[in-house]
C-alpha cells in the first residue's frame, strides 16, 4: 500500500520541574532549574518513498526532561525527536494551517517545542526569604496535530482516462509491474517505475469530476504536480478522442491551472487493436491539438523505443 497523505498527533517533552534544596554547610537554597523537554524535528529522506509508518502509528513525543538537582546544576534535557519523511512532504499544521514544505535545503526542520524547565527554590530567595522551599513545575510541551501531504517527485507522469493503458505500459517501459486488470480505476495507488535513471509515474484514472474528489480524483491530482513531463495516454478504442483529452485536462485546470503548462506529449496506445488505416486517422484527428503524438503498442519493440528516445529528448 502507498500512504501518502497521513494525520499524526506529535508532542513535546515536558520540561523537569525546579529543585528545593540547600548548602550543607551555607544552608542557602541550591536547587537548580529542570531541564527542557525534548524538541520534534522532521527531516527529509532520500530513503523514505511513502508515509506509510505514519498511517501504523499516529502519536509521538519527544523525551520529557528531568528534574533539577542541587548545587544549582539544571536536570537533563529531554531527547529530541527526528521523524523522517520523504522529500518534499508538506507538513500542515492542523490548528494554524500553516504549511512547510520539507527538503535536504531546510532540514532538520524544527515543528515542536518541548516545554522549558521550572526554577528551583534558589530563584525565590529574597532579601526577607532566605529559605524558600518553593520550585516551578516544568512547562508542558507543545502538542499539534500534524497532516502529511506526499506528491510524488516524479520525471514522467503517466496521465489519461481509466483503462488508457498506462499500468500496461509503465510495466513495458520499467519493472513497475503493476497490476492491471480491464475495468476502471485497476490503480489505486500510484505506481513508480524506473526508466534510464528517470522515474515514471503512472497516476490513477481521472474521470470528469475528478478535482472535486469524484473517484478518488484530488487523492491523485496532486501527484501530478511536480512532474516534468506528461505522457497523456488514449486509448486508440476511444470513439471521441478529443473529448477523452479535454475531460482530463479540464481536470488538471479545475484542481491547479499551472498544471496545463507542463510539457505534455500524447500516446495513442493500444494501436494493436485496431487496423493500421484507422491508426492513421485517429493520429490526425489528435494531431488537431497541437501537440506532439506517439503512436504506441506495448506488443510492438519498435513504438515502444521510440517513446523511450522521444521521452529522453524531452528530459
Amino acid at each position: 500500500m502507498f500512504i501518502d497523505e497521513a494525520v499524526i498527533t506529535i508532542q513535546g517533552g515536558k520540561g523537569g520541574n525546579g529543585k528545593v534544596a540547600f548548602f550543607p554547610k551555607k544552608g542557602g537554597p541550591c536547587g537548580g532549574f529542570g531541564g527542557a523537554g525534548g524538541n520534534i524535528y522532521f527531516s527529509a529522506s532520500h530513503n523514505q518513498i511513502n508515509l506509510n509508518r505514519f498511517f501504523k502509528v499516529r502519536e509521538y513525543a519527544a523525551g520529557n526532561a528531568s528534574p533539577g538537582e542541587t548545587f544549582l546544576r539544571s536536570g537533563k534535557n529531554g531527547g529530541d525527536l527526528i521523524l523522517q519523511v520523504p522529500e518534499n512532504t508538506t507538513i500542515v499544521d492542523l490548528d494554524t494551517n500553516i504549511e512547510e514544505v520539507i527538503s535536504s535545503d531546510n532540514s532538520p526542520l524544527l515543528i515542536c517545542r518541548g516545554g522549558k524547565g521550572g526554577g528551583g527554590n534558589e530563584m525565590f530567595k529574597t532579601p526577607t526569604l532566605q529559605t524558600p522551599r518553593k520550585f516551578q513545575i516544568g512547562y508542558a510541551g507543545e502538542k499539534k496535530r500534524i497532516k502529511l501531504i506526499l506528491k510524488l517527485i516524479a520525471d514522467v507522469g503517466l496521465i489519461g482516462l481509466p483503462n488508457a493503458g498506462k499500468s500496461s505500459l509503465l510495466n513495458a517501459l520499467t519493472k513497475a509491474q503493476a497490476k492491471v486488470a480491464a475495468y476502471p480505476f485497476t490503480t489505486l495507488e500510484p505506481n513508480l517505475g524506473e526508466l534510464d535513471g528517470k522515474i515514471i509515474a503512472d497516476i490513477p484514472g481521472l474521470i470528469e469530476g475528478a478535482s472535486t474528489g469524484k473517484g478518488l480524483g484530488t487523492k491523485f491530482l496532486k501527484h501530478v504536480e511536480k512532474v516534468r513531463l506528461l505522457l497523456h495516454c488514449i486509448s486508440s478504442e476511444s470513439t471521441d478522442l478529443k473529448s477523452d483529452y479535454q475531460t482530463v485536462c479540464e481536470e488538471m485546470e479545475k484542481y491547479n491551472p499551472e498544471l496545463l503548462k507542463k510539457r505534455q506529449i500524447i500516446l495513442l496506445t493500444k494501436t494493436d487493436l485496431i487496423p493500421a488505416s484507422e491508426a492513421k486517422k485517429k493520429i490526425k484527428i489528435l494531431e488537431k491539438i497541437g501537440l506532439e503524438v506517439v503512436p504506441l503498442s506495448i506488443h510492438d519493440n519498435k513504438s515502444l523505443e521510440n517513446l523511450k528516445k522521444t521521452i529522453k529528448s524531452n528530459l
